[in-house]
C-alpha cells in the first residue's frame, strides 16, 4: 500500500509524530511550508488570529500528488481550537484529491477534538483520527498501532 504523510509543524511536535508515522509505514513524507511567518511570539499571535478566521494562506508548492496514494496521513497542530492554517490551506488546495485520509493532530490540551469536528465543514471524512497532547508526544506516551492498521 502506497502511503503519504503530509504535515505542518510550528514547534516540531507534529513533525515528530509525522516522522514516527512515516517510519512505521514506509510512507513518503512532506512538510507543508507556509509563506507566512508563524515563528516567535508575533507569529504565535498571528497563527491564533488566522486560525480563528480560518484564513487560507499562501503555502509553498508540494511535490507529492495525494491522488497517487492509497492512504494519505495529514497532520496539524491545533491553534485556538482550529486546524492550523497551513494544513487547512493544503486541504483546500487538494479538494477532490484526498481519498482514504487519516488525520492526526497535536494540541496543548485536548482541543484536537474541535479540529476533527472542523473537518466536516470542509467535506473531509477521515477513515481514522488520532489526537495527542504536546506532553504525550514529548514523552513518547502513545501507540500508533490502532491508527495505522
Amino acid at each position: 500500500m502506497k502511503s503519504l504523510v503530509v504535515y505542518y509543524s510550528r514547534s516540531n511536535i507534529t513533525k515528530r509524530l509525522a516522522e514516527d508515522i512515516a517510519g512505521k509505514t514506509g510512507a513518503d513524507i512532506e512538510e507543508i511550508v507556509p509563506k507566512v511567518n508563524y515563528q516567535g511570539k508575533l507569529g504565535f499571535a498571528r497563527g491564533g488570529k488566522h486560525a480563528l478566521s480560518e484564513k487560507i494562506i499562501d503555502i509553498e508548492e508540494t511535490k507529492f500528488n495525494p491522488e497517487e496514494y492509497d492512504v494519505v496521513y495529514i497532520g496539524a497542530p491545533v491553534w485556538a481550537g482550529k486546524i492550523a492554517n497551513p494544513t487547512l490551506t493544503y486541504i483546500k488546495r487538494n479538494e477532490g484529491k484526498l481519498n482514504n485520509v487519516k488525520f492526526f493532530m497535536t494540541a496543548g490540551s485536548k482541543d484536537y477534538e474541535k479540529g476533527f469536528r472542523q473537518l466536516e465543514k470542509y467535506s473531509i471524512t477521515p477513515i481514522k483520527t488520532f489526537g495527542l497532547t504536546t506532553k504525550q508526544v514529548k514523552k513518547g506516551d502513545y501507540s500508533l498501532d490502532s491508527f495505522l492498521e
